[in-house]
């Protein structure tokens, strides 16, 4: 089967067409999610990728190259825990086309595979039901809900906590 999309980390040359995915779709990621809208924001987003505890990738066409969307494994542990949370958002003119499901998978395949990772996290807020239904089709279990868990847009937002582990993947 030929994926319509590759992932690859982000650079600094991505940042102005990073800011513009956030700029044009910032009415879709609201009140989801707040990804950096200036080039400062974004040159702090891609430094914060050289950090061994993050991978940021970059969910690209397979054609044309252009960005689609990001996939963010934050807060990565080793050792007994082995798990990352998984954040991830899309490009308003890709939204519905099922390019995420398939970079999702590629973003989860390269936590298991390549990050040798046993688990996988996504904290989404009740009301996204995108997001959700994006996470149950990949396999994820809903394993419990967390109260004012994540400050998003200055407001502390309740969050369903949803899992996969490499078990559940293969």
């Amino acid at each position: 089967m030929s994926l319509r999309v590759f992932i690859r980390k982000p650079t600094e040359e991505d940042c102005q067409e990073l800011v513009s995915l956030h700029q044009r779709s910032r009415e879709l990621h609201f009140p989801w999610s707040s990804p950096p809208l200036t080039e400062e924001e974004c040159r702090t987003y891609i430094s914060r990728c050289q950090n061994d505890d993050f991978e940021g990738l970059l969910i690209c066409h397979s054609t044309d190259h252009k960005i689609v969307g990001v996939a963010n494994l934050s807060q990565i542990f080793y050792r007994a825990f082995q798990n990352a949370y998984l954040g991830y958002y899309v490009d308003v003119n890709f939204a519905g086309q099922g390019l995420m499901s398939e970079g999702i998978r590629l973003a989860i395949n390269h936590a298991f595979d390549t990050l040798g990772l046993h688990r996988v996290e996504a904290n989404i807020q009740p009301e996204n039901t995108n997001s959700i239904n994006l996470v149950e089709r990949l396999g994820f279990t809903k394993e419990g809900f967390s109260r004012r868990y994540l400050k998003i847009n200055g407001k502390w937002q309740d969050h369903e906590r949803w899992a996969l582990t490499v078990e559940d993947w293969i």
